[in-house]
């Protein structure tokens, strides 16, 4: 079972995710889907009983750069019991964005905003069932968001088995700076089923599937296709996306965990997407935890992860003319890609002495490097000056990126 120490990284890893710019935020640049993978990924997702959470008080501080992109930002999470049955929670969570990806830096310039999340849980422990409700708003100048959750967990076979069952409803509210008569709207709908198995004293796994669909305006009113236009300086011009108003996705995961007899723990996972559009994807990810001590005060980590796509039916990166498909996108992250990414951990309990409310605190730091490889979508920054690269000719673009979490955690 997981130590105390390490239980405390999963719990504050549980509320601070990583800045994700593919959340669905249409002013911010969406430049990448990526899977915050720290400690949680270790351990998360394998609970055994029904059992409250830890009550606990954390700060963090996150950065992501890469890609012409720098988002940085604090959060902070509280979370009281109230009894033996009833947990509360609250998060403040924020994105400060400035910059522009390569797809954007061509039709416009570079920018700054900020993004601000709250988020309130609870959760009911009944025998040994566990329910939780959650309410998540995430606001910037040009988009607005609202989600809705409730999920119940089943412990089976004296908690050998745990079945969970998830549902959440989105609702989101789209503008464009800069034009006042501009107002969309979209839903979301997300159902996710669990199992977990104790197979042995040191084996866990976990199989999970997951449905989404997505309804009404889902793409960014910023971005922009090109098309050949010889009569271009550059042989083609833009003109604005344009997504179908739905899209349905089908994700299917199945996980291990193992214990070493030296007490560390590796983590195997393994992830299949599909969706209407036509993307489909492939991620795998390892993950080992290393405790330096008896006490558990010092602990490593280190993931690697891999990730390959398909792009979407409607991509393409330079279209024939003007209008030539009933739908068409130019967004990278719905073109045919892969991606790989190696990160490192290490969590730090203090002694007493310099613990805050004579609790247990831990002093936490994740990096994670990650490397971008895009089969179809060019650099068109290329073009310019003295060069004279022809329309459909330009260098396939890359980039790498660097994501940090600094977090303080108190906790029982």
């Amino acid at each position: 079972m997981p130590t105390a120490a390490v239980e405390a990284a999963v719990a504050v890893t549980e509320q601070f995710q990583v800045a994700n710019p593919d959340r669905g935020v249409a002013g911010c640049d969406r430049v990448l889907p990526y899977i915050a993978g720290t400690l949680l990924a270790v351990l998360s997702g394998f609970a055994t009983a029904a059992v409250l959470p830890t009550e606990r008080a954390d700060s963090m501080y996150h950065s992501y750069s890469g890609g012409g992109i720098t988002i940085d930002g604090p959060s902070l999470l509280v979370r009281k019991n109230i009894g033996n049955s009833v947990s509360v929670s609250a998060n403040y969570y924020v994105d400060m964005i400035s910059g522009a990806s390569v797809d954007v830096e061509a039709t416009a310039s570079p920018y700054s905003e900020q993004r601000d999340e709250y988020s309130l849980g609870a959760d009911y422990l009944v025998d040994q069932a566990t329910l939780s409700l959650g309410y998540t708003n995430s606001s910037e100048n040009d988009y607005e968001a609202n989600t809705y959750s409730f999920g119940i967990s089943q412990g089976f076979f004296g908690d050998l088995s745990t079945l969970g069952l998830k549902v959440s409803y989105g609702s989101d509210d789209v503008y464009r700076n800069g034009d006042d008569s501009f107002a969309e709207q979209a839903e979301h709908r997300r159902y996710a089923l669990s199992w977990n198995q104790i197979l042995t004293q040191k084996l866990i796994a976990e199989v999970s599937v997951e449905t989404v669909a997505d309804e009404g305006y889902l793409n960014n009113p910023y971005r922009s296709v090109r098309y050949l236009d010889p009569f271009s300086g550059n042989g083609f011009s833009y003109q604005p996306e344009l997504y179908p108003t739905t899209r349905n996705s089908d994700a299917l995961a199945v996980r291990g965990k193992y214990r070493l007899p030296y007490r560390a723990a590796v983590k195997g996972e393994y992830r299949y997407y599909a969706d209407s559009w036509g993307v489909r994807a492939d991620n795998i990810e390892f993950l080992y935890t290393h405790p330096l001590e008896e006490k558990d005060q010092w602990i490593l980590e280190g993931k690697l992860r891999f990730y390959q796509q398909t792009g979407a039916d409607f991509y393409s990166d330079l279209f024939p003319y003007l209008n030539a498909t009933s739908f068409r996108a130019r967004d990278k992250e719905l073109s045919d890609y892969s991606s790989a990414s190696i990160g490192f951990g290490v969590s730090y309990l203090l002694p007493d002495r310099w613990s805050l409310l004579d609790r247990r605190n831990t002093v936490n730091l994740h990096w994670d490097y990650m490397l971008f490889d895009y089969d179809n979508f060019r650099d068109v920054t290329v073009h310019g000056g003295e060069n004279t690269v022809l329309a459909g000719e330009e260098p396939t673009y890359s980039f790498g990126a660097n994501v940090v979490r600094l977090y303080w955690s108190v906790w029982l």
